[in-house]
């Protein structure tokens, strides 16, 4: 458990400002701001980490496993859960079905309209400026969210808005990119500068260039129409300038680096220490507690004495999330620090097809010499993937979109497994499933490979750097293999799978490289429209078209 000082949730609830809905009265529920400085940090936090629930489960689910990183199977039934997640593994997601990954659009939401309440009740003058630039930083960044993954959003800016009560519509993507963008060039000077134990985990001027620069490189899929089947990821983008400058504003600032050892800066003791993390979800189990991981990545059984871990688990486990053997074989480098968060075979063994399961030590995180049993049988993980089939059965047992592997030894140990975010199973056990892990939204490392991406595609090269030096410059910190010449935009989307398992990118790179409609897990197998290109904005939950009713459903949905 980490010592850290939050605001305390009875304190949190109390100032919480309810509003979830877009049909809501957006004016201030005060007629002076509170003076209590207390009451004042209580708003604040609220805003800043109005994503925090959101991202600690459901958001993973949605992000995770709609991309090529994971599978969401079954278990004769068990965490089928309406084919929630299964559907969205298999790029069918329902708004219905899926209702409560897609939901988390209403926490996002959320975090813009409490960002309002405190824009509206302390005012943006210059004397107050400290304050709302970041809070303005946090409000654009989670619009970001909203356009990032379901294209048209309404710009909830209470200035804009006005005294109306009329139902506010959806703005185009491009245009919202474009106030995104405005927003954060017009608040990025007035961002605290500063990086420590104080400003972790809350918008800074660095985090709104990382900000910048994800906006940047994504311009061609946010200004354009990236639904239609003739959009084009490798047409010219007019933002590649731009990118490459924010990326060299943090790069030059000299506050971040790769210094930090791969598997430690993702443990349950990470924190404001982690030189490469410019901005970061906080999590404890005990304080600020949602962040549930390991729940759904350890394997079924995983939780039992001489299980996955070195400590039982009084807390049972999911397993329902596996990785896809197609993303597994990332995992090739030989000596890449980045194949110990993996629970399968990698580096010179990657084409093992089977991997024989120790238990892991609680404290490092790292593989122990005691064998992962259950029921007196040695656990050993298979790379693929096999459904539930047995045509002997009567009725015969053949597989299904409900993506079921059965009931039993084989079919819990099927895929393999990420430990990337490690939970501290003391904490897990006595607070309800939850972590200490921290998760980063923006890193140095991403800053490192958008600017190599940038000059790739066309952008001028700065600083001395070519596209092979700061390619290397991830490959040496995480003693991988240098290259020897530049690297192809393949390379790039290869290594940004490597780098950032389990950080929520992976489907924004996809899609941004043209690869998301590329024939992995069974989404091919069990959806013939998986190759859709308006797939690659999500769907409305169901909550949310029935609150905002002048709504449409995204098309193809």
């Amino acid at each position: 458990m980490k010592t850290r000082y939050f605001i305390s949730a009875a304190l949190l609830a109390l100032t919480t400002v309810g509003c979830t809905d877009l049909d809501v009265d957006i004016k201030s529920q005060y007629t002076e701001y509170p003076n209590s400085e207390i009451a004042l940090s209580a708003r604040i936090n609220n805003a800043y980490y109005a994503f925090r629930g959101a991202l600690g489960r459901r958001y993973d689910e949605l992000i995770s496993c709609n991309s090529d990183e994971y599978t969401a199977v079954s278990f004769d039934g068990d965490y089928l859960n309406g084919r929630d997640m299964s559907n969205i593994s298999l790029h069918m997601v329902d708004a219905d079905a899926s209702n409560s990954q897609l939901a988390v659009y209403n926490d996002i939401q959320a975090g813009i309209v409490n960002s309002n309440q405190i824009l509206m009740d302390l005012g943006e003058g210059e004397e107050n400026v400290s304050v709302t630039a970041p809070i303005r930083a946090v409000r654009a960044f989670y619009t970001f969210l909203l356009m990032d993954n379901w294209g048209d959003t309404p710009i909830i800016d209470y200035k804009v808005l006005g005294d109306s009560n009329a139902a506010i519509d959806r703005s185009p993507r491009a245009d919202v990119a474009r106030w995104i963008e405005s927003e954060l060039l017009a608040v990025r000077d007035d961002c605290p500068s500063e990086v420590s134990e104080d400003t972790y985990g809350t918008p800074t001027c660095w985090m709104v260039d990382a900000l910048l620069a994800k906006l940047y490189i994504n311009w061609n899929v946010y200004t354009k129409d990236v639904t239609s089947a003739d959009w084009n990821a490798n047409a010219d983008n007019e933002k590649l300038a731009d990118c490459i400058a924010a990326c060299d504003r943090v790069i030059e600032s000299g506050k971040f680096d790769l210094s930090d050892d791969y598997k430690a800066k993702f443990m349950y003791t990470n924190g404001s220490q982690i030189k490469d993390f410019i901005y970061a979800m906080p999590f404890d189990a005990v304080t600020a507690g949602g962040m549930t991981y390991a729940r759904f990545r350890t394997w079924r059984r995983g939780q039992n004495s001489n299980g996955f871990y070195s400590i039982e688990m009084t807390n049972s486990v999911g397993g329902n999330m596996t990785l896809t053997p197609e993303f597994v074989e990332l995992f090739c480098l030989p000596g890449d620090r980045r194949n110990d968060v993996i629970a399968g075979n990698t580096g010179e063994n990657i084409g093992m097809t089977t991997f024989d399961v120790y238990q892991y030590d609680n404290t490092t995180g790292m593989p122990t010499d005691v064998r992962n049993t259950y029921n007196g049988q040695d656990v050993t993980f298979s790379k693929s993937i096999t459904l539930k089939n047995d045509p002997t059965a009567n009725p015969p047992v053949v597989p299904n979109a409900d993506l079921n592997c059965g009931a039993d030894m084989t079919g819990w140990t099927q895929g393999y497994r990420s430990i990337k975010f490690f939970p501290d199973i003391n904490d897990y056990n006595v607070y309800s499933r939850n972590q200490d892990n921290d998760v980063p939204i923006f890193r140095y490392a991403d800053i490192i490979l958008m600017k190599c991406e940038a000059i790739t595609r066309g952008g001028s090269a700065t600083l001395g750097d070519t596209p092979m030096s700061l390619f290397n410059e991830i490959r040496a910190y995480v003693n991988a293999p240098l290259i020897e010449s530049n690297p192809s935009l393949q390379d790039i989307l290869d290594e940004r799978g490597r780098e950032f398992l389990d950080e929520h990118w992976r489907r924004n790179d996809l899609i941004r490289f043209g690869d998301f409609e590329r024939d992995w897990g069974f989404k091919n197998d069990f959806n013939p429209n998986a190759s859709n290109p308006q797939y690659r904005l999500l769907p409305l939950a169901r909550d949310v078209l029935n609150a905002n009713t002048n709504w449409s459903q995204n098309p193809g949905y």
